[in-house]
Parts: structure tokens; C-alpha cells; sequence
């Protein structure tokens, strides 16, 4: 990847770790990449890589193309459209890639705001978790105007995997809405499976060890309770049914009720192996997650 250098002016707002694992990827393609943090120490480490640190967001409005990874939906109106924000001192760049997972109706007013100023927003949510991002192995749903995501699809592909052009405005929400009921529906099925393995004799290494090497082998990453939520919602608004999508909901439901509502998917595993009477205990199995280079398999076991 790396000496393959860049025709645009790039800006990164919002520095934690996924900003972090995502801006590197630019730096080591000799990106030109200039970067803002609120807090300034999370975006110094990147100054090592080549990352030009600036002290406000409005700084980067002399940049190209910006991208954005920030944690809520008031994060990035603030870092778009406050008082300090980008586009507050009248300058503005040719396009916004925000990364984040926002609410659909946050997104809408930045992209009105910014169309005022002539930029385009690409909605690009990501699929995977930070060490994903590091990996390479990151996919990205992208939508707006089909223009501004064919200026920033060489960079896009240098985030990750690959980069997929769904429509306008933000499709690319909803895509990864779906994609994180589908997760949600998938780890339940394998928490069953691997419990009723584990019941009948099976040690959970032996069988996730085989399940992974199979085709139905892939690389799990975690998401938020939220994302059920939203999904089922935008269901009922299209009239799709989800009957085991609701399902699966209900059962997370009852993990949040048990004061569980910060833990990840493995959760689900715990609570399996309660209802089967099954006491989990550690294999000390050294599994991969598939993401190592040197890794052949593309897994994300769970133990």
C-alpha cells in the first residue's frame, strides 16, 4: 500500500481508535493527511506517521476531502456545524466521508448545511471493529451523490476491503443496520450450536476450530444493542417482517434486564450455556481471530 501517494488534500476529524487505525492506513499510502481531535493528545501519535496535527476542525476546511469518525450524532454536528467547526469560517471542503454510525436525521442536516457550502456527504458507515480496521479487512457501505464517492473511492479503498456504492442520501444507514441484525441473528445461532457441541461431549476449540475452517467460517465483530432497535423499527416502516431478528431482541432485552447492557455478543454464549445447564470454563486455546497476516483462516472464534 504504501508510495501510492495522493491527488487530494486530506482531512481526518476525530482521532479515537478507529480514527486512529483508519488514518494510519492513508498515512502509509503517503496520503497528504492533516488531522483534528478535540482532545489534541489522541491525534498527536499520528505526527509520527506523517499526519499534519491542527488545533480546530474549521483548519481543515482547506482540505479536499474530510473524513470523519466521531461517537454520536451530536459529535458531528458539533465538529461539522459549531461554533469552531468546519465549516464555521465560510470555507469548506469538496467532500465529507463520515464513518460514523449516526442517526439518519443527524446526517440529513449536515448534508443540507454542507450542500449550502458546495461540499457533498457520503454517508460510509464501517462494518468492523478497530483491530478490523488495522488489518485492512474493514468494509464500507457508502452513499450520496455518486460524483463525490468516485473522488473519494481511491481513498475509501485504502480503508479497507472494499467499498460499496449503495444509492443516495442514506442507504448506506440502513445497510449497516441490516448488516448488524444479521450479526445479532448469526452469533445467536452460533452461541446455540456451539453450546449444544460442547453438551454432547465437544470441546468448543474442536468444534469452532472445524466451524471456522468451513464455509460458514467468517470474521464476527461486535456491535450495539441499538442497532436491533433501529432495525426493527425501519422494518415495520416497509412492512417487512423479522420474526427471528425480534426474536433475537427479545432475548438480548432479557441480557440488558440482568445488568448486562455494556457486555458484547459473547453474552449470548453465557447465557446459552445457563439455559442448557453447561458451566463455561476457560480451554486456554490459543484461536485465531483471522486477522493476523500470517493467519490462513479468516475466523473470529468465539471460546
Amino acid at each position: 500500500m504504501a508510495g501510492q501517494g495522493t491527488a487530494h488534500r486530506l482531512g481526518w476529524l476525530g482521532t479515537g481508535r478507529m480514527g486512529e487505525a483508519l488514518a494510519r492506513r492513508l498515512l502509509a499510502a503517503d496520503c497528504d493527511v492533516a488531522v483534528y481531535n478535540r482532545t489534541r493528545a489522541k491525534a498527536e501519535p499520528l505526527a509520527a506517521y506523517g499526519a499534519k496535527i491542527v488545533n480546530s476542525a474549521a483548519e481543515l476546511a482547506d482540505r479536499d476531502i474530510v473524513f470523519a469518525t466521531v461517537g454520536t450524532p451530536q459529535d458531528l454536528l458539533d465538529a461539522v456545524l459549531g461554533p469552531a467547526g468546519l465549516i464555521s469560517g465560510g470555507a469548506a471542503p469538496q467532500v465529507v466521508v463520515d464513518c460514523s454510525t449516526i442517526s439518519v436525521e443527524a446526517s440529513e442536516i449536515v448534508r443540507e448545511q454542507l450542500a449550502a457550502h458546495g461540499t457533498a456527504l457520503l454517508a460510509a458507515p464501517v462494518m468492523g471493529n478497530p483491530r478490523v480496521a488495522g488489518a485492512g479487512r474493514l468494509t464500507l457501505a457508502i452513499s450520496g451523490p455518486r460524483s463525490a464517492f468516485e473522488e473519494a473511492q481511491p481513498y475509501l479503498d485504502l480503508l479497507g476491503s472494499g467499498a460499496t456504492y449503495v444509492g443516495e442520501g442514506e442507504l448506506a444507514r440502513m445497510v449497516k443496520i441490516c448488516h448488524n441484525l444479521f450479526l445479532g441473528v448469526v452469533t445467536q445461532s452460533l452461541a446455540e450450536v456451539t453450546v449444544l457441541a460442547e453438551k454432547s461431549g465437544i470441546s468448543r476449540e474442536a468444534f469452532l476450530a472445524c466451524l471456522n475452517n468451513s464455509v460458514m467460517g467468517s470474521t464476527f465483530t461486535r456491535y450495539k444493542t441499538p442497532d436491533f432497535d433501529l432495525g426493527l423499527a425501519a422494518a415495520r416502516q416497509v412492512g417487512v417482517p423479522l420474526p427471528v431478528a425480534a426474536l433475537v431482541h427479545q432475548i438480548i432485552q432479557g441480557l440488558i434486564g440482568t445488568g448486562r447492557a455494556d457486555q458484547d455478543f459473547a453474552a449470548l454464549l453465557e447465557l446459552e450455556a445457563a439455559g442448557a445447564g453447561l458451566d463455561l470454563v476457560t480451554e486456554n486455546a490459543d484461536i485465531s481471530d483471522g486477522l493476523d497476516p500470517a493467519d490462513t483462516n479468516n475466523s473470529n472464534a468465539v471460546r
